[in-house]
C-alpha cells in the first residue's frame, strides 16, 4: 500500500489503538469496542478501513464469532528533517535473502536456526531483537550523519534552502555521473536547475568543468 495512504489511515488514534490490541491478539468487535471505550458501529468502520488497507483479515470461529487479526508484517518508515521528507512502506525480506551482497555497508552475522528445540529458536530470537535494535541506533547515526553533511554544505555555499538540491547533484557526481542530462535525470532536476546547481558549486571550487562534462575537485 502507498506510504502516503498509509499515513492518512493510522493518523486516526482509534485505529492505531486497534492494531495494538491486534497485535497481541485476535479479537471480536465486542472486545474492541469495549478495550477503545467507543461504540461498536465505530469499531466496525475502523475495522472496515482496515481490512480494505490489507492491514486486517478476519476469520469466523465455530460458534459464529467473527475475530480479527493483523493481516501480514508491514513496515512504515517516515523520515522528517530541515533537508526533506520521506516515508515509504514495505513487507519484511524473504530469509534467503543475500545480506552479504545487498547490504555492503552492513556487517551482519546472522546464521538462521534449522531444526533444533524451542530453546535454539528463543535464543535466535533474541539475537535478532538485539539486531533490530543495534539497526535502529544505526539508522539514527546515519541520519545524524546526513544532517551534518547537510549543514557543511550550506555553510559552504551560503544557501541553507537549497542544501539538499547541492547534496543530490554531488551524490549524482559521487557516483560517476558527469554530464549535466544525466545528473538531472538520476537526482529528477529539470535540466535547468541541475545546471545552475552546478555552475554554482563550480562558482564555488567544488566542482569543475571537464571535456566529457562535470567532475568533483
Amino acid at each position: 500500500m502507498d506510504s502516503a495512504a498509509l499515513l492518512d489511515l493510522l493518523g486516526n488514534e482509534n485505529r492505531r489503538r486497534i492494531l495494538r490490541l491486534l497485535s497481541h491478539k485476535p479479537c471480536y468487535v465486542t472486545e474492541i469496542s469495549d478495550y477503545l471505550g467507543v461504540s461498536p458501529k465505530a469499531v466496525i468502520d475502523h475495522l472496515r478501513k482496515l481490512e480494505e488497507a490489507g492491514l486486517v483479515e478476519s476469520r469466523v470461529d465455530d460458534k459464529r464469532r467473527k475475530y480479527f487479526h493483523i493481516a501480514r508484517n508491514l513496515r512504515l518508515e517516515v523520515s522528517v528533517s530541515p533537508y526533506g521528507f520521506a516515508s515509504k512502506s514495505a513487507y519484511p525480506a524473504s530469509s534467503s535473502l543475500d545480506m552479504t551482497s545487498s547490504c555492503t555497508h552492513l556487517s551482519i552475522n546472522v546464521t538462521a536456526t534449522d531444526g533444533g528445540d524451542i530453546c535454539d529458536l528463543a535464543g535466535e530470537l533474541r539475537t535478532l531483537e538485539e539486531l533490530e535494535d543495534e539497526l535502529s541506533l544505526a539508522q539514527r547515526w546515519v541520519q545524524g550523519r546526513i544532517a551534518e553533511a547537510h549543514e557543511r554544505i550550506s555553510e559552504a555555499i551560503g544557501d541553507a534552502e537549497n542544501s539538499r538540491l547541492y547534496a543530490a547533484v554531488l551524490s549524482a557526481l559521487d557516483g560517476g555521473a558527469t554530464r549535466t542530462e544525466t545528473i538531472a535525470e538520476e537526482t529528477d532536476l529539470p535540466m535547468p536547475v541541475a545546471d545552475e546547481a552546478l555552475s554554482v558549486l563550480a562558482d564555488h571550487g567544488i566542482v569543475h568543468r571537464t571535456e566529457g562534462g562535470w567532475a568533483l575537485d
